[in-house]
């Protein structure tokens, strides 16, 4: 099979991997451009998987401001100030901060939210359930939980700047460290909106 130059800079450009893994993944996906792009996310989070135990310390504090009314501060690690300092990490930051601002998450992900949070969400399930066997029950919970993760973790919310609606930050995070071959971890952030009572 021919796969020409220009599918695999057109893969290039949607992944930001590199030409040769592109050239890889396209073979793989005998030149079908989307499936070679989910061969690429998949390895992408493997790569990522490996990396996430490695230490984090450098990196950067981004910012986003909308009109002076709504304002965000988020903390982004990477394992090195060079890579801090590249277009794609100040990309990415100021990509997190803005969406922030829009999605107003309250966590960065599942992990950093209390237990009784959690307990409490699923007796509101519970109680909206009635008459159903208790197997079928916990999936219910389960998919509801699913959604409120969604809603309410960063992570886990769709990147608002995709309108396909088809990459979550984490997978924005993960291209990051398959393009720059570092840990890269969201630590903190705060969202300020005017007026707003402070918890």
């Amino acid at each position: 099979m021919n796969i020409t130059a220009n599918t695999v800079r057109e893969l290039r450009e949607q992944t930001g991997v590199g030409m040769m893994d592109c050239k890889k993944a396209l073979t793989e996906a005998e030149g079908n451009l989307s499936k070679a792009a989910d061969i690429l996310r998949q390895k992408g989070l493997a790569t990522a998987s490996k990396k996430a135990s490695r230490e984090a310390s450098e990196g950067l504090i981004g910012s986003y401001i909308h009109m002076g009314k709504l304002g965000v501060l988020v903390e982004i690690n990477s394992e090195t100030d060079f890579v801090a300092k590249t277009d794609d990490f100040k990309e990415l930051v100021k990509d997190i901060a803005m969406h922030i601002a829009a999605s107003n998450p309250a966590y960065v992900q599942r992990e950093n939210i209390p237990a009784e949070i959690i307990e409490k969400e699923k007796e509101i399930y519970a109680s909206q359930i009635s008459g159903k066997p208790p197997h079928i029950v916990g999936k219910i919970i389960e998919g509801k939980l699913e959604k409120f993760y969604t809603d309410t973790c960063l992570v886990d919310q769709v990147f608002v700047k995709d309108p396909a609606q088809e990459k979550k930050i984490r997978d924005l995070v993960v291209e990051k460290i398959a393009k720059t071959g570092e840990n890269i971890v969201i630590k903190r952030f705060v969202r300020f909106q005017l007026g707003e009572k402070s918890s």
